[in-house]
């Protein structure tokens, strides 16, 4: 869990997508948080974990459906949803906390 603290505790916002490889509608979201790091730059980072790999931080997290995306900042948890997606609808949420 050190890491996973070191990773999100950033001044600028950080959106954890929380994924799986069979999970279809985090296929779709991968293009989109794409589109969404090239509009934002260095003003997000964004970080991708897969659960079947990780499964003791999202059961610590409360992760129980993918996709699930978590926005941080300054390592506090600001915004959580789970479900796919679109980068315009990702982008405002994430404007706030810039």
């Amino acid at each position: 869990m050190a890491a996973y603290n070191d990773l999100i505790n950033s001044p600028n916002p950080v959106l954890v997508d929380f994924s799986a490889e069979w999970c279809g509608p985090c296929k779709t979201m991968a293009p989109e948080l794409k589109k969404l790091a090239s509009e934002m730059g260095d003003k997000l980072k964004i970080i991708k974990i897969d659960i079947d790999k990780n499964p003791d931080l999202a059961n610590r997290l409360k992760v129980q459906s993918v996709p699930t995306l978590i926005l941080y900042k300054d390592g506090k948890q600001v915004w959580r949803q789970s479900g796919a997606m679109m980068a315009h609808q990702l982008k405002p949420v994430v404007l706030k906390y810039v």
